[in-house]
C-alpha cells in the first residue's frame, strides 16, 4: 500500500517566501504598527508599556508572527499543531527580554534584546526538562533565516554611494585585512571551521548581524553561534566606553576617532553611543563608515557562502572531483538570495519616500525574528554546551581579532581622515 508524498519546500526557498511575503504584506496591505518598550521606571513601564493601546499592538504582532510561522512550519512539513502550542511560550519570553532591554539603564550599556532572549531560553531550558514534542518545534533556523532576509531590505544602494568614497575605502580595507587575520589566527589554534567563519565574519564585518548571516551560509551549529554572538556583545561594552576616553586622552582629531570608532565596534548600537560621547563630527563619520562595513554583508555572506560549499561537500562527487556548479548551486544557501533580493527591491523599485514610510516598521519585525530565534536557541541549548564550546581558545582568538582589528582600523583611520 502506497503512501502519499507529503508536500514540503526546503527551509531556504521557504523563507525567501515567507520574507517576501512579510515585505508585500507592509508595502500593500497592512504596516504593523512598532509596540513601545522604552522605559525607565515602574510608573513609566506601566504607562507606557502595558497601556491598553501598545498591549492591542503587541497581541496582534502576536497573531502577525503566529500566522506568518504556521505557514512556514506547514511548507518545511513540520508539525502545526506543536508549532501553536509552543510558539505562544517562545513569544511570551522573547517580550519578557524586550521590556527588560527597553529600561533606560540597560539601554545605556549597550546591552540588546538577543542577549536577554538567549539567558531567558538558557534559564528556562536548563531548569525544566522540556519535552521533545516542544523542542522539535523550535523554529530557530526559519526565524533567522527570515530575518536575514528582511535586513536586505536596509542596504540601500544608493546609500552606499551616499556613504563617501573614504568610508567605503576603509570598510573594505578594514574587512578584509582583520577578516583574513582572524580566519588566519583561529586556523593557527586549531579552531574548527564552523566557529573560524562565525569569528572571522563578526570580528570584521558588523557583529552580531555578520555571526548570523555566516552561520546561515555555512548551516552552522545554533550553539556556536549563541557563543560568538554573546563574546560580540560583551565586548562592545568596554570598548564603547574607553575608545572615546583614549581618543579624548591623545587628542584625535574628531573625523579620526568617528572613523576609528565606527570600523572596528562590531555593533551599531555601540558605534552610535560611542560617537556621541565625542561629538557631532564623530557620531556622522563614525556612523557612515559602520554602514559601509555593514553593507558588505551580503557580498560577504554571498562569498562565504559559494566558499564553503566548495571545501565543505562530503559527497562522492566532490571526493572524486571538484564540485560542479549544480553540486554548488544545490548546496548554496537560498536564503542569501532573498537577502540580495531584497536590498535590489529596495534600492531600484520603491521611491524614497516608500521606504521611510516602511523602514521602522521592517526593522521592528527583523529585530523581533531574531530575539525570537536566540529564545529558541537558549531553550534547546544546555549551559554545559554553552560554557565548554571549545574552551577558551575562541574567545582568546575574539580579543586578539578585535586588538588587531582597532590598531589597523586606527591607522586607516588617520591615513583617510586626518586632515
Amino acid at each position: 500500500m502506497s503512501t502519499a508524498t507529503k508536500f514540503t519546500i526546503h527551509e531556504d526557498w521557504t523563507v525567501v517566501i515567507l520574507g517576501f511575503l512579510i515585505i508585500g504584506i507592509s508595502l500593500f496591505i497592512f504596516l504593523p504598527e512598532v509596540p513601545i518598550f522604552k522605559w525607565t521606571n515602574e510608573t513609566d513601564l506601566i504607562a507606557n508599556v502595558f497601556q491598553i493601546k501598545n498591549l492591542q499592538i503587541i497581541g496582534l504582532q502576536f497573531i502577525y508572527f503566529l500566522l506568518i510561522g504556521i505557514i512556514g512550519t506547514f511548507l518545511v512539513g513540520k508539525s502545526v499543531r506543536n508549532f501553536i502550542l509552543a510558539f505562544p511560550i517562545v513569544y511570551f519570553l522573547t517580550l519578557i527580554a524586550l521590556i527588560l532591554a527597553g529600561n533606560a539603564k540597560i539601554k545605556a550599556l549597550n546591552l540588546e534584546a538577543v542577549i536577554f532572549s538567549l539567558i531567558i531560553g538558557l534559564i528556562i531550558g536548563n531548569l525544566f526538562n522540556l519535552p521533545e514534542w516542544f523542542r522539535s518545534a523550535l523554529s530557530t533556523e526559519l526565524f533567522v533565516k527570515i530575518g536575514l532576509v528582511l535586513l536586505g531590505s536596509s542596504v540601500i544602494f544608493s546609500d552606499i554611494l551616499k556613504a563617501g568614497s573614504l568610508g567605503l575605502i576603509q570598510a573594505l580595507v578594514v574587512v578584509l585585512s582583520v577578516w583574513y587575520f582572524a580566519f588566519w589566527l583561529c586556523r593557527k589554534l586549531k579552531i574548527d571551521d564552523e566557529l573560524t567563519m562565525m569569528i572571522s565574519s563578526a570580528v570584521s564585518i558588523c557583529g552580531v548581524s555578520a555571526a548570523i548571516a555566516t552561520s546561515g551560509a555555512i548551516k552552522g551549529d545554533s550553539k556556536k553561534l549563541s557563543y560568538v554572538i554573546s563574546i560580540v556583545l560583551v565586548t562592545a561594552i568596554p570598548m564603547m566606553i574607553f575608545m572615546p576616553m583614549i581618543a579624548k586622552y591623545f587628542n584625535f582629531p574628531e573625523e579620526v576617532t568617528g572613523a576609528w570608532l565606527g570600523g572596528s565596534i562590531d555593533t551599531s548600537g555601540a558605534v552610535v553611543a560611542s560617537g556621541t560621547l565625542v561629538g557631532e563630527t564623530a557620531l556622522k563619520i563614525s556612523t557612515i563608515v559602520k554602514f559601509s562595513q555593514n553593507v558588505l554583508l551580503g557580498i560577504a555572506a554571498f562569498a562565504i557562502s559559494i566558499y564553503w560549499t566548495y571545501t565543505h561537500n562530503k559527497s562522492g562527487e566532490v571526493l572524486e572531483s571538484k564540485p560542479s556548479l549544480y553540486v554548488i548551486w544545490e548546496r548554496f544557501p537560498k536564503f542569501v538570495i532573498g537577502f540580495i533580493g531584497a536590498s535590489i527591491v529596495f534600492s531600484f523599485f520603491i521611491t524614497p519616500e516608500t521606504r521611510e514610510t516602511v523602514k521602522e516598521s521592517l526593522k521592528n519585525l527583523q529585530g523581533l525574528w531574531f530575539a525570537l530565534a536566540f529564545t529558541s536557541i537558549g531553550l534547546e541549548t544546555n549551559f554545559k554546551d554553552l560554557l565548554q564550546n571549545n574552551s577558551k581558545k575562541p574567545l582568546i582568538t575574539f580579543l586578539i581579532a578585535q586588538l588587531f582589528n582597532i590598531i589597523i582600523t586606527l591607522i586607516i583611520a588617520f591615513l583617510l581622515f586626518s586632515k
